[in-house]
């Protein structure tokens, strides 16, 4: 096969329909784009779900005069109720490690996290968060049984889970994913729908060459293979532009929303060249599939 005139052919091809090109690429891109930040916010879920996984703690807040539990009667948990709660926890078998926490403690923790966001530590006066203990459990699944023994005990506000939170906020993280993979998906219906078109078009310009080629005796290949090849190109270069998308995606939206929720796993650079060659890879496979399919059928060769 002369590789100057599937060249040609290529060029030829894309500059009669550089509309109908220009609008493959941006949409290949759009779709890559979304598909890459898909797999994004899922490498950030998953990093942050490996890195929680053995951190999780329960936390049991002590009571306290501003406490609305009714049950603390508006007085701070005694010295007595204190180390009963200790002894208690201590003993249980589902506990790994118990920290007692004051509440000059737990201030300067929370303002060494928000450090970030003085305005929230401006709202917040010291005294505002309660004693407590934070307990890490050998598994994390068996808080329920810790929960228990502990709600309604003398001098016990309220017994939080983070596991439950994370849980709650991972799901909005899957939520978002869901929602960027899904918007993808109809991008790529809508990229492959403007391959077939453009190929179809291609082919009708080029009809009286084609019809050329095939009497004298040219191999179904080398007449199919400069269609492929648009598409694939096309591919290519939207799938480059996604590429530029990725990295803003990256920079504004993942480490943005890291750096908000205070998340202790940043996403690295590796997991986004990699989401990067798949993006560029599926676009260039998907607008390739496309045009051979499409030729199939239109061709009839």
């Amino acid at each position: 096969m002369r590789a100057q005139f599937v060249f040609q052919e290529i060029w030829i091809g894309l500059r009669r329909n550089l509309t109908m090109t220009i609008s493959l690429v941006i949409t290949v891109a759009i779709a890559m784009a979304l598909f890459g930040t898909g797999l994004l916010i899922r490498g950030q879920v998953n990093a942050s779900k490996d890195y929680w996984s053995d951190k999780i703690e329960v936390s049991v807040f002590l009571c306290a005069k501003t406490s609305s539990n009714q049950q603390c009667q508006k007085k701070d948990a005694t010295q007595p109720q204190k180390d009963e709660i200790n002894k208690l926890l201590k003993q249980m078998p589902q506990v790994a490690d118990v920290h007692y926490e004051s509440r000059a403690d737990a201030w300067k923790r929370f303002k060494d996290r928000f450090a970030s966001q003085p305005g929230f530590v401006n709202s917040t006066r010291e005294g505002d968060i309660p004693d407590s203990f934070r307990i890490r459990l050998k598994n994390p699944q068996e808080y329920k049984a810790v929960t228990q023994a502990l709600l309604g005990r003398a001098g016990v506000d309220q017994v939080i889970n983070e596991q439950e939170i994370l849980k709650r906020f991972f799901s909005i993280l899957n939520g978002l994913q869901v929602a960027a993979l899904l918007i993808a998906l109809f991008q790529v219906v809508a990229a492959v729908l403007l391959v077939g078109n453009t190929v179809r078009l291609s082919a009708f310009n080029r009809r009286r060459e084609t019809g050329i080629m095939r009497l004298v005796g040219a191999s179904n290949t080398y007449i199919q293979m400069p269609f492929i090849l648009e598409g694939a190109i096309a591919g290519l270069i939207g799938g480059l532009f996604s590429s530029v998308l990725l990295v803003m995606s990256k920079t504004f939206l993942i480490d943005r929303l890291a750096g908000d929720i205070q998340f202790a796993s940043q996403l690295g650079w590796g997991t986004v060249i990699w989401v990067i060659i798949v993006s560029i890879c599926f676009g260039v496979l998907l607008c390739a599939a496309a045009s051979f399919l499409t030729l199939r059928r239109y061709l009839r060769i």
